[in-house]
């Protein structure tokens, strides 16, 4: 195995990663750090999350630079603030020893005359998200005149979140001679396009088969229906006393009324989406950093960038729309040689669309019955047991105290003290799982058949489908273009043949069927009509519209579900400290479960 020593990087760059503690590079930096140093060729790179990308590009733009010119030599591009802060960071840890070696990490929400004064003093390489890139360019405060690398990370999100016409614009303020890096997880063919349009005859290097999982994840399946998702959730929470997860929702709206649930119920939970403000975003991510919250309840844009390497679990609440996020969810665990699961939560509707994931991974997903009462109440006593053989026990603290602690208890045997103990700590949680019901029986009618995905959305028709090469990224594109209003929430969406639906946050159904009938927009060339849909008696969709016209197709699973009002746990407790986060606002209280406290508000 070659070390960071053989790959040509000059010594104060090692001895910062040897501070860091890194001495092997991994796959994708053996192949990336010299084809970059060697060669002015644009470069594709595919690597798994959390394999190094970050090191692989930075590391030779580091060397590389020069620290004598105060002009901005190296643009990296990220789709989210965090990432852009993570990989910020990890240049400044890496270039701790080059003192010259200036760099400025731009993002919104952060103070931009602040941002302005760093880089007139002058920077090498500036680090941003592509509309806060694109302010600034316009502001003439970040000139790429002079740019020698740009880097594209998570190119394929970029484009989901709707960045192409900041890309363009980006493109369009960097010299022809500049040097393209762009590096992805996954490859699907939105990020072939970047590097046809973008690129020119790039070289490509992967570490491991493109959009192929790590094998260090498993991959398993519940069958759940809509009534019974979030209960088995809390199944797999409770079987799991160390567990330390994402949970992965689809929308702002799911994120938080999970998130809220959990906390409700008892445990170290909270939310990452795009409704929290970025002091809010930080101290939700210390506190996560810190293990204070062990389950982090996210959207996947907010989630791109986490630096967290011991994750146990990954869980998909809902299914992403676009199966090729489900690799950059799943990735976010068996990070740094150690293992994870990666759990979905599908209906039997949704079962299907585990084959193509399964397709990408070259694995499959096992199927998982969701866990007994019984299963949970052995795990977390024997949990128990190990945690109190484990104690160590200060006997100079107590010493004092154990002469009348054996008074107390010199009529009880050995076996009697134990089952006492036992009994005191566990009760609760027995009694909360005496009666449990079988999550895997299915048999039941799903009570949110017929109804809407959502009590909160609206279904909208759309006249364009598959054959018009529409898909969910293209689909959310061209509701944003639309501009109906700001952070307008998209639900569920289904792409069919010849016409598609989505869900717009209800309280913006007027302005939506307003907006488009103004705009008038056309997709490819054909002119986009939408409409509101409603249940016909089959179940079914239909548009709302006068002339009648029936459209049936598939529709997505309800966002609907029975709450479990029942609150307990064992080995759970609330967090302590307030926070800003709407999440904390629950008046709801604890009632069982050991070692749980009840929340300061």
């Amino acid at each position: 195995m070659s070390k960071f020593l053989d790959l040509g990087l000059k010594e104060p760059i090692n001895k910062a990663l040897m501070d860091l503690g890194y001495e092997n590079p991994t796959v994708i930096q053996e192949k990336a750090i010299p084809q970059i140093i060697s060669s002015k060729e644009d470069l594709k790179a595919f690597a798994q999350t959390g394999t190094g990308k970050t090191a692989a590009f930075s590391l030779p733009i580091i060397e590389l630079a020069d620290q004598t010119s105060l002009n901005t030599q190296a643009i990296i591009l990220s789709p989210t603030r965090e990432l852009a802060v993570q990989i910020g960071r990890n240049i400044e840890e890496f270039s701790k020893y080059l003192p010259n070696l200036k760099v400025a990490t731009v993002y919104g929400g952060a103070n931009i005359e602040e941002q302005i004064r760093k880089l007139k003093r002058g920077v090498q390489i500036v680090v941003g998200t592509p509309g806060r890139t694109v302010d600034l360019i316009k502001r003439r405060a970040l000139k790429l005149g002079n740019v020698q690398w740009l880097v594209l990370d998570e190119a394929d999100e970029m484009l989901n979140m709707g960045f192409k016409d900041e890309l363009d614009q980006i493109l369009e303020a960097t010299p022809e001679t500049k040097q393209t890096l762009l590096f992805s997880a996954t490859f699907p063919r939105e990020v072939e396009a970047i590097a046809r349009n973008y690129m020119s005859n790039p070289a490509e290097i992967t570490s491991g088969q493109k959009n192929q999982g790590s094998d260090n994840v498993s991959h398993e399946y519940y069958l759940v229906n809509e009534r019974t998702r979030y209960p088995a959730l809390k199944r797999v929470a409770d079987l799991n006393p160390n567990i330390y997860a994402i949970v992965f929702c689809r929308t702002r709206r799911e994120t938080q009324e999970v998130a809220n649930n959990l906390i409700r119920d008892g445990y170290n939970a909270d939310a990452l989406h795009g409704d929290l403000s970025q002091g809010q975003r930080d101290g939700v991510m210390d506190k996560f950093r810190k293990k204070t919250i062990q389950i982090l309840v996210a959207t996947d844009v907010a989630a791109r960038g986490l630096d967290v390497n011991n994750l146990t679990h990954v869980i998909n609440h809902k299914l992403p729309d676009q199966i090729e996020n489900y690799n950059h969810r799943s990735g976010r665990t068996g990070r740094a040689g150690n293992k994870g699961v990666s759990i979905a939560l599908v209906t039997r509707k949704e079962q299907g669309r585990l084959r193509p994931i399964e397709r990408i991974l070259k694995k499959k997903f096992v199927h998982t019955p969701v866990p007994s009462g019984k299963e949970i109440c052995q795990n977390q006593l024997f949990h128990l047991i190990d945690k109190v053989h484990n104690t160590e026990v200060n006997t100079e603290q107590i010493n004092n105290f154990l002469p009348s602690i054996y008074e107390k208890l010199e009529d009880l045997s050995r076996e009697e003290l134990i089952q006492k103990f036992v009994s005191l700590e566990f009760n609760t949680f027995l009694s909360y799982y005496e009666n449990a019901p079988d999550l895997n029986d299915l048999s039941s009618r799903d009570n949110s058949r017929g109804r809407s995905t959502n009590e909160n959305m609206t279904r909208f028709f759309i006249n364009l489908g598959r054959k018009d090469k529409l898909n969910p990224a293209k689909l959310i594109g061209l509701i944003n273009d639309q501009n109906i209003t700001d952070k307008i929430e998209i639900g569920a969406i289904d792409i069919l043949d010849t016409f598609s639906f989505f869900e717009i946050d209800k309280n913006f159904e007027k302005e939506t069927l307003d907006t488009f009938s103004t705009n008038n927009p056309d997709f490819n060339g054909r002119t986009v009509n939408i409409e509101i849909t409603k249940s016909d008696r089959g179940g079914g969709r239909k548009p709302r519209r006068n002339g009648g016209g029936k459209f049936s197709g598939k529709r997505r699973s309800s966002d609907n579900r029975d709450r479990d009002n029942n609150k307990g746990g064992f080995g759970r407790r609330r967090n302590n400290d307030s926070s800003n986060n709407s999440s904390r606002r629950s008046n709801n209280k604890a009632s069982a479960g050991f070692g749980r406290k009840r929340r300061r508000d």
